[in-house]
């Protein structure tokens, strides 16, 4: 599904679950305003930064003293 705006902000950031995909809002942290998960196509955002496009969640990087 395409995610509209979310596609395209800086605050976006696509999160994976075992079968399936979602779009977290991460100004929802801080603004009770934005939906974590907003319904998508997002067509219009007043809180929509651009930024890098987000594909794909990235892996998060490794912690200090973890093996690997």
């Amino acid at each position: 599904m395409d995610p509209g705006l979310c596609a395209s902000c800086r605050h976006a950031r696509v999160v994976e679950g075992a079968h399936s995909s979602f779009w977290l809002c991460q100004r929802s942290r801080t603004d009770p305003r934005y939906p974590r998960y907003p319904r998508l196509p997002v067509l219009a955002c007043p809180g929509h930064e651009a930024g890098p496009r987000q594909d794909t969640v990235s892996p998060p990087p490794p912690r200090s003293g973890s093996p690997g």
